[in-house]
């Protein structure tokens, strides 16, 4: 007797699948055992399998199943068959009206009438229907007759009513259960650990042991996975420090316009400080003017501020200016910053007064982190990613030893063989946009900016003139998106990440392919 459906054990299913082996091998899971779930199928042959008790292969096929329209054809017979019963009944035909009234649907009518001229079961005369002929076969009721009771029948017929909608296909997963070379009627108790009772009674020399499974997995370990960004990150952190950098505290996402632009040479009615560009604080609107908050900062910030008023206004320190009336109430509108160059600025203007006199020492500094720019969200551009900054101050630096540079500094990501191009920025001259040839893309891409800082930029700091000072910067988001073949960022940030492709992401090597 079959077990009842969903109500079986595997306790209770392993006695009676070695029954039906015992007299019969093999077996068919769905003949044997047809009202019973494929899961506990599945647990009790898993189990007897681990024992060599049995063999399963799993079979899959397809087979039909009739839908609600075809069980009603199935009982009262096709549309068409109904309709030439219903005109053969009346001897002199029946009128369309009349028809739909014998038939009882209207559906089955229009349907069952089509299908009924189309096998010259019927023909119109006058404005009457009639019968041209005394009986039928009803080949489509016998056809879905055999398909209820053998689940399947001729391709062709398949495909035929699967078009008129009367049966679906449905995948069918069984198994093929034969005795394996432990067979046996009983489930012999297995021992999982050899304990102190069974070495004292020597029970343990008849004992049957389960064997340890090697292959089996370790319990999944829900445990935290580093983002792509963070481990592309991690990755020039260590080139950086590897090259003698060190870096800057970046941990302040909203500047002042001072900071973000002026103190950067950048004009006031520059297009980047525009509503289109640029995200403003609406409350508060504006910052403090800049000064000490440490102590033992000595430096004078009232002094710094006003060499960048003259540098824009009227110019100094050699230069012209841009000859426009300098606001400062615009200098200290607070703004979410656009680019780390706002923390370089501090930092450099901080470097000013380490010198021994007057002489500054060579620094190189870097930052890694978030800004933020008003553009449209598209598969290459969000509101805010990372920005890849560094800054090399010494003497005697030239734009040739800066090229040279960042051959070396790519280089150590693997990217080879870099072509320059002139550029513009308002902090830099002169400025370079660098490129480099995408195997995979097959064409030539950007993938950093750099330049000298203007002298208007480091000479209000006090800085002296012969300090020469390198920047350089990139996204963090480019080379990740290259390395992991991300074609898109909004799959890299924002909440259409997927979290299952984060944890399983593999490390990176910036030098290696």
């Amino acid at each position: 007797m079959a077990p009842a459906a969903g109500n079986t054990s595997t306790e209770d299913l392993i006695p009676q699948i070695l029954q039906a082996l015992s007299k019969s091998d093999p077996i068919q899971s769905t003949e044997a055992f047809p009202q019973v779930p494929f899961e506990s199928i599945k647990a009790a042959l898993d189990r007897l399998a681990s024992r060599s008790m049995v063999t399963y292969e799993q079979v899959e096929r397809e087979e039909a199943i009739l839908e609600p329209e075809a069980e009603t054809i199935v009982s009262h017979g096709s549309h068409e068959a109904r309709v030439f019963e219903a005109v053969r009944k009346a001897m002199s035909g029946l009128s369309i009206q009349e028809l739909e009234k014998e038939v009882g649907d209207k559906t089955v009518t229009k349907l069952g009438s089509g299908k009924a001229f189309k096998e010259k079961w019927i023909k119109k005369d006058g404005s009457n229907i009639v019968a041209l002929v005394d009986s039928i076969n009803d080949v489509t009721r016998e056809q879905l007759r055999t398909i209820q009771e053998k689940r399947t029948h001729e391709p062709k017929i398949l495909a035929d009513l699967k078009k008129r909608k009367l049966l679906k296909m449905q995948k069918i997963i069984s198994f093929k259960i034969g005795k394996g070379p432990k067979f046996a009627l009983e489930l012999v108790k297995e021992e999982t650990d050899l304990t102190a009772e069974m070495l004292a009674s020597g029970s343990w020399k008849s004992a049957t042991f389960k064997p340890y499974n090697f292959k089996a997995l370790g319990a999944e370990q829900n445990a935290g996975a580093l983002h792509p960004l963070n481990k592309v990150r991690s990755e020039f952190r260590q080139i950086f420090f590897e090259m003698g950098f060190t870096e800057m505290p970046t941990n302040q996402f909203v500047e002042s316009g001072f900071w973000n632009f002026d103190a950067l040479y950048v004009p006031q009615q520059h297009p980047a400080r525009d509503l289109q560009d640029t995200f403003y604080i609406s409350d508060p609107k504006t910052a403090g003017r800049p000064k000490a908050v440490d102590p033992e900062d000595k430096r004078d910030y009232s002094e710094y501020l006003e060499n960048v008023k003259q540098v824009h206004q009227n110019g100094k320190f050699g230069s012209i200016g841009y000859r426009y009336p300098w606001s400062e109430e615009e200098s200290l509108r607070l703004v979410l910053r656009t680019h780390t160059t706002s923390v370089s600025a501090a930092v450099l203007h901080k470097l000013a007064l380490q010198g021994v006199n007057g002489r500054v020492p060579p620094a190189r500094y870097f930052s890694i982190d978030r800004v933020f720019r008003n553009e449209t969200v598209d598969a290459t551009h969000l509101c805010e990613f990372h920005q890849v900054e560094g800054v090399i101050a010494d003497y005697g630096l030239t734009l040739g030893g800066l090229m040279e540079f960042m051959d070396v500094f790519f280089g150590k990501m693997g990217v080879k063989n870099l072509m320059y191009k002139p550029a513009y920025n308002p902090y830099t001259e002169p400025s370079m946009e660098i490129f480099s040839y995408h195997e995979g893309l097959g064409k030539l891409i950007e993938i950093g900016n750099s330049g000298m800082f203007r002298p208007e930029m480091l000479e209000p700091m006090g800085l002296p003139k012969d300090l020469k000072v390198f920047g350089f910067g990139l996204s963090l988001e480019r080379p990740t998106m290259i390395k992991y073949g991300i074609s898109n960022i909004r799959e890299l940030l924002g909440h259409g990440v997927d979290l299952n492709a984060i944890q399983k992401n593999p490390a990176v090597r910036l030098d290696k392919n």
